[in-house]
């Protein structure tokens, strides 16, 4: 079972999925230790990243969920995963890229065993706590763009919305209940 931790900057991914790790004794794989250098310095400039920025991060982050699922084990990747898109890298990989093209097959909306855990909470709130937050290179005043970028995952995707405004040891509760529901459950 592979949870993708999502969301837009500012919203507790790393701190979530940090603490979900300790508690289930999963691998966490952080997507920011991901991103090229390039990326970095763009978003450390106050540049929000494009599409053609973020599709090899994705795909690397693909290679780790996949590695995890084929091996059985159970993980955590905290990635914003703003577009649905970019949430297709990560099931799919670069079958994900030629999908949009006329005479590929469309793909399935979820893959099994892996499910988007959605942080969300209002702007104004993120804001704030981007404000207070110190060393990280992504800056407060970029959060507006990932608003605007923002596609919030459908049902069909395995996603499981969590407020943000709710505690992180709140928020695991409600993800661990989820995982044992899910693995106690027979599989088709």
């Amino acid at each position: 079972m592979i949870y993708i931790i999502m969301g837009v900057s500012g919203c507790g991914k790393s701190t979530l999925g940090a603490f979900l790790s300790e508690k289930l004794g999963w691998p966490m794989h952080e997507g920011d230790d991901y991103h090229p250098q390039e990326n970095i310095e763009k978003m450390a400039r106050g540049e929000p990243l494009t599409d053609q920025d973020r599709f090899p991060w994705l795909l690397k982050l693909h290679e780790v969920i996949e590695r995890e699922r084929c091996s059985g084990s159970d993980a955590l990747v905290v990635c914003s995963a703003l577009k649905r898109i970019y949430r297709e890298i990560l099931l799919f990989g670069s079958k994900a890229l030629l999908a949009s093209t006329p005479d590929q097959d469309i793909l399935p909306p979820a893959s099994p065993g892996v499910f988007f855990l959605f942080l969300y909470g209002d702007y104004d709130f993120l804001h704030q706590r981007m404000v207070a937050r110190r060393g990280h290179y992504m800056k407060a005043d970029m959060l507006r763009s990932q608003f605007d970028a923002l596609e919030p995952p459908l049902d069909e995707e395995n996603v499981l919305l969590l407020d943000i405004k709710r505690s992180i040891p709140d928020i695991a509760v409600e993800v661990e209940k989820h995982a044992f529901g899910y693995k106690s459950s027979p599989r088709p």
